[in-house]
């Protein structure tokens, strides 16, 4: 998961597959698609035969569906040959089945080692078991039990396959060395995108047939993704950098993960959880720079008043500079923040979302600075006439609310 497509130069991150079998584009192997088809519409589905599919290409799971399939059919009608013919049941049926058709399932269960050996798709992988399960339990409701050790077999090849390839992508993502990425910038990382596609893929398949290994391992994939994003993100110097580089990975892995579940759970909300945190320090973040004296001394005076009012000094100079300045500058100020958000993020509508909060912050605190100067002993200052009223900031406001 960590390492970079073939022939991309994008990123200088070493293969962890290299001595692997070649990919030719690690993309599909973190992606559904519409492969879990196979196991929602298309387990009965006629067996897929060479001659005339020849010019088309099919997946491995594909394939191994069909041979599956072909096995079983022909399995249920020479379990019942020898059942009706020898006049046999239970024990000596089955040792008459296995002299008709070991050496087929040892063929099978050769090719399918083989093909293991070199695996690297987790996806495929996980089908694969899921189609096996499926047959399994066809077999179970035709009362047939010919195939269940058979059946075992192929799991005890698949499942330790699946969690040693799953294994790979958590090292891949933990030794990731975020000194070493050339070009890096704000925009959402590959990583990110291939976790979100994954975690989406392994989710939506986990809920066919739960198991509670691969939910442990998908969430230590996600607590290492979380922290390599940590690690990138500190190679920016600028703050305002580091958490718009995470506000965007943060909503992109959402995003993906929401994508195929239908409501959220644990590890989605956890993700959320860090998005709206980055999303609130990015907002103060941003309003600094053009209100921060303002927020400053909203927060110091509202402490004050609070323990009574005590002490509070009435420095009219400063206060007046504060009310005639944002009079003054408020609405340039909302546009170069409208500009800036504009500019960082790649999700227009996550954009809409900081946007806003950003402009509703800023008209809290100016209704906080408001009622404070209120109150004595600003009661009395002659700057209040310059103060502009609310209703026209939030009429300004407004014409930004439908502009991204």
């Amino acid at each position: 998961m960590g390492a970079e497509d073939p022939g991309s130069k994008r990123y200088g991150i070493s293969n962890m597959f290299s001595s692997a079998r070649s990919i030719k584009s690690k993309s599909t192997v973190f992606t559904l698609g519409n492969r879990d088809e196979l196991i929602n519409n298309q387990l009965e589905w006629p067996v897929i035969i060479p001659a005339h599919c020849s010019e088309k290409k099919f997946p491995y799971e594909a394939i191994f569906r069909s041979v599956q399939y072909c096995l079983i059919e022909n399995v249920c009608g020479e379990y019942n040959f020898v059942v009706q013919f020898f006049r046999v049941k239970a024990e000596r049926a089955q040792d008459i089945f296995t002299d008709v058709m070991g050496r087929t399932l040892i063929l099978i269960h050769k090719s399918l080692e083989t093909y293991m050996e070199n695996c690297y798709d987790c996806i495929g992988i996980m089908i694969c078991a899921h189609i096996v399960m499926h047959y399994h339990a066809l077999m179970k409701r035709r009362n047939l039990g010919a195939l269940v050790g058979f059946h075992n077999k192929l799991l005890q090849v698949l499942w330790p396959r699946f969690n040693y390839v799953l294994s790979l992508s958590i090292h891949s993502v933990r030794e990731t060395d975020p000194s070493k990425l050339s070009e890096l910038d704000t925009r959402p990382h590959f990583i990110t995108r291939r976790f979100g596609e994954f975690y989406s893929a392994i989710h939506t398949l986990n809920d066919n047939f739960p198991n509670e290994q691969t939910s442990r391992s998908m969430l230590l994939l996600q607590s290492e993704v979380e922290n390599v994003i940590l690690r990138m993100a500190a190679e920016f110097q600028d703050r305002q950098d580091q958490l718009v580089f995470l506000i965007n990975n943060y909503d992109l892995m959402l995003s993906v993960m929401l994508c195929r579940t239908s409501e959220p759970n644990k590890e989605v909300l956890g993700v959320q959880e860090l998005l709206n945190r980055r999303i609130n320090e990015f907002v103060d973040e941003i309003l600094s720079p053009y209100f921060g004296g303002m927020i400053s001394f909203v927060k110091d005076t509202e402490k004050k008043l609070e323990n009574g009012g005590a002490g509070i000094p009435l420095n009219e100079t400063y206060i007046t500079q504060l009310v005639r300045g944002f009079a003054s500058d408020y609405k340039k100020s909302i546009d170069s923040i409208y500009s800036h958000v504009m500019k960082c993020f790649t999700n227009f509508k996550n954009g809409t979302v900081i946007l806003q909060s950003a402009l509703t912050k800023m008209i809290q605190y100016y209704s906080r600075f408001q009622k404070i100067l209120s109150q004595p002993p600003f009661k009395s200052l002659p700057c209040r006439a310059d103060m502009v009223n609310i209703h026209h900031v939030m009429v300004e406001v407004k014409k930004y609310k439908n502009q991204f």
